[in-house]
């Protein structure tokens, strides 16, 4: 299985120093998910990263940062919104309806499918299918190895999603819970916490 990080929706001192060491600790693949930030900020974080890291990065705005930096790809909001025009490279996408998932497969390298389990970001935001909608999609084989499985992922749920056939996880919560970016410098519990996810996804 992948796994995948979602990185904080704001900028914060120690990130890029988090990032390096969370590749380091086997980082797949990192969304770089800013919403409503100037992208000057996020230049700024990427020039901090080395280059061999950038390469595992998919952008979810300002898409042009995907060939000035060399990045893996770009992330797409919804299950049919076509690709920039011309555009080359790795595609993810949401999918919210299982419905629409085999759709939203063959226009993207893969599909992140949320909500599987309550967030642990956004607390209103609770599971969007029952376990028996789930089994009944993997069955079918709409989950795959090209689906990754988003919200409320941490070491509890990682064994439902891998029985399911899930091709990875998305990860946010359960680890930037564990560290307080207006307060805390010292961060090792999240890199340890982090490879007890790496572990236990295999």
């Amino acid at each position: 299985m992948k796994l995948v990080l979602m990185t904080q929706p704001t900028f914060f001192v120690e990130e890029d120093k988090i990032l390096s060491s969370l590749f380091e600790a086997g980082l797949d693949d990192l969304h770089l998910f800013k919403p409503g930030s100037s992208p000057m900020y996020s230049e700024r974080l990427l020039t901090l990263l080395p280059d061999e890291y950038r390469k595992r990065i998919t952008v979810h705005d300002n898409y042009y940062l995907k060939e000035e930096y060399k990045l893996r790809g770009i992330h797409i909001n919804d299950e049919t919104t076509p690709a920039p025009k011309g555009y080359k490279g790795d595609i993810s996408r949401y999918c919210t309806h299982l419905e629409l998932l085999k759709e939203a497969k063959k226009n993207a390298d893969y599909v992140l499918l949320k909500y599987i389990f309550d967030s642990q970001t956004e607390p209103d935001q609770k599971a969007t299918f029952t376990m028996d909608e789930l089994k009944e999609a993997s069955r079918k084989g709409l989950i795959d190895r090209h689906v990754y499985a988003l919200g409320g992922m941490n070491l509890e749920t990682i064994k439902a999603v891998k029985d399911l056939g899930f091709g990875g996880i998305v990860i946010s919560g359960d680890l930037w819970n564990r560290f307080n970016i207006h307060q805390e410098l010292e961060y090792q519990a999240l890199i340890d916490h982090f490879c007890k996810i790496r572990k236990a996804i295999g």
